[in-house]
């Protein structure tokens, strides 16, 4: 019987690669005898909300115990639909968002059906848990302050690391330690990578 399961969501143009610590964290939760679920979700590059939300249901459906979802930029947004769709029933147990996009970047018309923009996000229950989210100052696809667009409407902890761009692999962000803290200790606060650190992605 599974105490908990995992589910990672990815961002567009994402195939998982190895280098990303969305891939790290799901090899070492399950070197560590967790359920996880890293799916990729269809059409990374040119993707559509009703197929990614679709995936992510059945994800979902599989999932025992506690679920733990960690969502990166574009499987943030996917998770707002997704949970929009629910209603007053929350889709996972606990949710960290990870670098959500700013409302400029969906004028990319390949994002462009993902705009959380008609979403009501103080209604939303993303998780049973208070939802966790974790931005930078320097977020290139959000420049707007994410804790305001989205940590205030939404009732998130935010943890705000200072220089971290889109907590992604050019910006050091190949295994991420902290990550995988939060995973097994929601008390946990994000940390950043220590300066200089590179990821392998």
């Amino acid at each position: 019987m599974w105490n908990r399961s995992f589910l990672i969501l990815h961002g567009v143009e994402n195939h998982r690669p190895a280098e990303h610590w969305q891939y790290d964290l799901a090899q070492r939760l399950r070197e560590g005898g967790e359920q996880v679920f890293y799916p990729q979700l269809p059409n990374p590059d040119r993707p559509a909300l009703a197929a990614w939300t679709a995936a992510i249901e059945a994800e979902l459906d599989m999932m025992r115990g506690e679920r733990v979802v960690v969502c990166h930029s574009l499987g943030c947004a996917a998770w707002f639909h997704l949970a929009a769709d629910r209603g007053d029933i929350p889709p996972a147990d606990r949710v960290l968002l990870v670098s959500p996009p700013g409302p400029a970047t969906f004028t990319w018309d390949v994002i462009a059906g993902f705009t959380p923009a008609s979403l009501d996000l103080t209604r939303l229950n993303l998780s049973v848990a208070t939802p966790r989210l974790v931005c930078s100052d320097n977020d290139p696809y959000c420049s707007e302050d994410a804790a305001d667009v989205y940590g205030k409407p939404l009732g998130c902890d935010v943890d705000l690391l200072s220089g971290a761009g889109h907590l992604s692999v050019p910006d050091g962000y190949g295994p991420w330690p902290s990550v995988l803290d939060w995973c097994l200790d929601p008390a946990t606060r994000l940390a950043p990578n220590s300066p200089g650190r590179l990821g392998t992605e």
